[in-house]
């Protein structure tokens, strides 16, 4: 029986099965952050930052609002792992750039996130290919409107 009326049980333990995935990687995030004594949204941030970014693109980058960005910066310059520069072509624009210890904090930080990856381990290359493949198109799903999605499936390019 359905634990959900009307839901189909695959889809359930499909849903099930990603919210525990989810859980744990997100647990396991959180250990490496803890590690390397920054916080989550500092790492993620870390990722995005590869030379000099503006703080308007991380922010766009990590889909969140400027002064989250703010507490970002705040927090990687307190642990000296980034510093805000004035932008060359602009001077009203802050870049935020990680410093020569940042740099050493984010390279280690790689090293142990890519460790952490199951897929990794538990999948040959061809299956992580469809996994990707798969990933792509869930959230592709979840991004284009519904209009436009029929007209995919229905083999037309573009909806106009």
């Amino acid at each position: 029986m359905s634990r959900y009326p009307g839901g189909d049980p695959l889809d359930q333990d499909i849903f099930d099965a990603m919210t525990e995935f989810v859980a744990l990687m997100l647990q396991r995030g959180e250990r490496l952050a803890e590690q390397f004594d920054v916080p989550v949204s500092c790492v993620k941030a870390m990722r995005r930052v590869d030379g000099a970014v503006t703080m308007k693109d991380l922010g766009l980058q990590l889909h969140c609002d400027p002064s989250f960005v703010t507490m970002i910066a705040d927090a990687l310059e307190q642990r000296g792992l980034a510093k805000r520069e004035p932008n060359t072509a602009d001077r009203r624009i802050k870049n935020l750039v990680l410093t020569e210890r940042g740099l050493e904090v984010k390279a280690a930080l790689e090293r142990e996130a890519r460790g952490l990856m199951p897929w990794a381990r538990a999948l040959d290359h061809g299956e992580r290919e469809q996994l990707l493949t798969l990933i792509r198109k869930m959230t592709n799903a979840m991004t284009v409107p519904p209009d436009r999605q029929a007209a995919e499936l229905a083999g037309f390019e573009e909806v106009r």
